[in-house]
């Protein structure tokens, strides 16, 4: 017990100061070097999504824009490396389909233009004789909602009901208008 009184008595106040001061410093000086660099990879990370997502915008707009023009730009060809990936994963089964009928005129707009129609929609469409705007706004969302169910079960869940009016609008070349319905449709259905 007398070794504590002793230390306490004896103790330097200006040692214990100084371990508190290089403490407090060391503190701060890490959370200083640490705290900017969490800061500023967030920061960082918060600029690549926003330009991500203006990319993503710009890509949209270029490939309705391309479609509609008829060209190829960066997001048709991503496009169509997913539908490639789409008919790698496809089922042998679907290879094995009858090839379809060549269209009846030499226009064929490309109807993947309207939101909920892939290339596989795009190809039973076309099987059904449907090759332009022209002809799928003519078609009741009915007809095509039977073309989906003949084509079997993986094509039932779509629902065609605003295809024929986006169909409408791309052949009546309103783009801008059609561009603005669509943002407000989900995956091609009313929002």
């Amino acid at each position: 017990m007398e070794n504590i009184k002793c230390l306490i008595n004896n103790f330097p106040l200006d040692i214990f100061l100084l371990a508190l001061l290089l403490g407090l410093l060391l503190w701060w000086l890490l959370n200083k070097i640490l705290g900017d660099r969490f800061k500023s990879h967030s920061v960082e990370l918060q600029d690549r999504i926003n330009f991500l997502e203006g990319e993503l915008d710009a890509c949209r707009k270029s490939k309705v824009s391309a479609k509609a023009s008829g060209g190829l730009d960066l997001g048709s060809a991503a496009a169509g490396a997913v539908a490639a990936a789409a008919v790698t994963a496809a089922p042998v089964a679907s290879f094995a389909a009858p090839a379809p009928k060549p269209a009846p005129s030499s226009k064929k707009d490309d109807l993947k233009i309207v939101e909920g129609i892939g290339p596989k929609i795009e190809e039973l469409c076309n099987k059904a004789g449907i090759f332009t705007f022209a002809q799928l706004a003519d078609t009741s969302a009915e007809t095509i909602k039977e073309i989906l169910e003949s084509a079997g079960s993986r094509f039932q869940m779509h629902d065609p009901t605003t295809w024929p009016k986006q169909a409408e609008y791309a052949r009546d070349e309103k783009w801008d208008e059609l561009k603005k319905w669509q943002d407000e449709l989900d995956k091609g259905r009313p929002a």
